[in-house]
Formats: C-alpha cells, sequence, structure tokens
C-alpha cells in the first residue's frame, strides 16, 4: 500500500470506510511483503454471524477500509546481537509473530523457531504456509492443538509446557517474543525465565 510504512509486529486500526469506529489488529504481512505487492495484510477473527471487531457486519470482497497507524512497539529489533529466535504463538497471537518471521528471514541471519498453540488442529493460521517453511527448513515449527484432538493429529497435544520450551531453547542468549491469550502471555515468561532466558530477552505484545 503506497505511503503506508511500518515495521514487522506493529499494529494498524481498521474499520469499515466511514464507520465511527475502527479496531486495533495486528499486521500480519512484512514490510518487505508490502513493499513488493502492496498489500498490507490482516487475521481477522469473525464470529458465528460473520462479524468482527466491534460487531462490523461480515466483510464483502472489494470492500473499502479506513486504516490508521501504524502502533505499538512490540516489533522486531532494527539491530539485533541474537540469532536465535523462538516465536511463541497462541490462537490469532500468530499475526504478528508472522510478519516479523517473514520480515527476519529477509534481513538477519540466524536460527529461527515457531512454537504455535490453537485449540483446535483447524485453528492454525497460515498453517501450510508455516508446514512449507519447515519442509524447506526455514523454520523450525511446533504445533500443539488443546481439544478436540483426533487420532489423526500428528502433532503435540495441550497447553505449552516448560519441557516444550525446553526442547527449543538451546542458547541463553535466544531472543523471544510472545504473543497470544493473557493467560498464556503470563506464563511463558516465567517458564522462560526458568529456562535460563534473560528477562530481557523475552519480548511482549501487551494490550
Amino acid at each position: 500500500m503506497e505511503g503506508f510504512s511500518y515495521r514487522a509486529g506493529q499494529v494498524a486500526e481498521i474499520g469499515p470506510a466511514g464507520a465511527q469506529t475502527t479496531v486495533p489488529f495486528s499486521i500480519a504481512s512484512a514490510p518487505e511483503d508490502t513493499a513488493q505487492d502492496g498489500v498490507v495484510e490482516f487475521l481477522v477473527k469473525v464470529d458465528a454471524l460473520g462479524r468482527w471487531g466491534d460487531y462490523f457486519a461480515a466483510p464483502r470482497r472489494g470492500q473499502a477500509l479506513d486504516l490508521k497507524g501504524p502502533l505499538g512497539r512490540f516489533v522486531f529489533p532494527d539491530v539485533c546481537a541474537e540469532r536465535q529466535f523462538l516465536f511463541i504463538a497462541g490462537g490469532t497471537g500468530i499475526a504478528p509473530l508472522r510478519a516479523m518471521i517473514r520480515h527476519a528471514r529477509a534481513t538477519v541471519p540466524g536460527t529461527f523457531r515457531l512454537l504455535y498453540s490453537a485449540r483446535t488442529p483447524l485453528d492454525f493460521a497460515y498453517r501450510r504456509e508455516l508446514c512449507g517453511m519447515a519442509r524447506r527448513s526455514e523454520i523450525g515449527l511446533t504445533l500443539t492443538a488443546t481439544r478436540d484432538v483426533t487420532e489423526k493429529w500428528k502433532g503435540e497435544r495441550g497447553r505449552i509446557t516448560k519441557a516444550q520450551l525446553a526442547a527449543l531453547v538451546d542458547d541463553p542468549a535466544t531472543l523471544c517474543f510472545v504473543c497470544g491469550p493473557a493467560a498464556m502471555v503470563d506464563e511463558v515468561p516465567r517458564m522462560l525465565q526458568d529456562l535460563g532466558i534473560d528477562r530481557s530477552r523475552v519480548r511482549l505484545e501487551e494490550w
């Protein structure tokens, strides 16, 4: 989108064009993606009636939206000494982390790992894209589903645990990014600190 610049991980406010209110959503695309195709992506959760945000009507293809921003300090740093990166997402919290992963892979050398928790195997956003990146050894990927798991599910089960994190943290200088439900954002940093990650290396998206 011409004239709209942002950093990976930031938020923008969107709403139907002309609406009195806009709602903040994390930007799911990386700045490099937008520079290439002119598109800013968002991951928007809708209710059973297709409504979104503050009960906006179901979005229509080609609908004009108002866009304000960007906002927020939860971003991938412009300069970082670390070369090990761990992204921990829950539910729609994958949106800013997807942006960071795509941006980081384009700009810094390193090892990138993603631990992604969702309610059911059907709730993993960008699953095909992320699995493709894992097959190409671009990222390490661990998926864990917390409920409604069938025997066909080959990923992990249950909420994120310290054991899962320990398997992904082999360097105390790992830079970690956490985004998801409030309980997860509260618990995971403590687990990481127990595993030797200094609190300064744990970045949170907090609303």
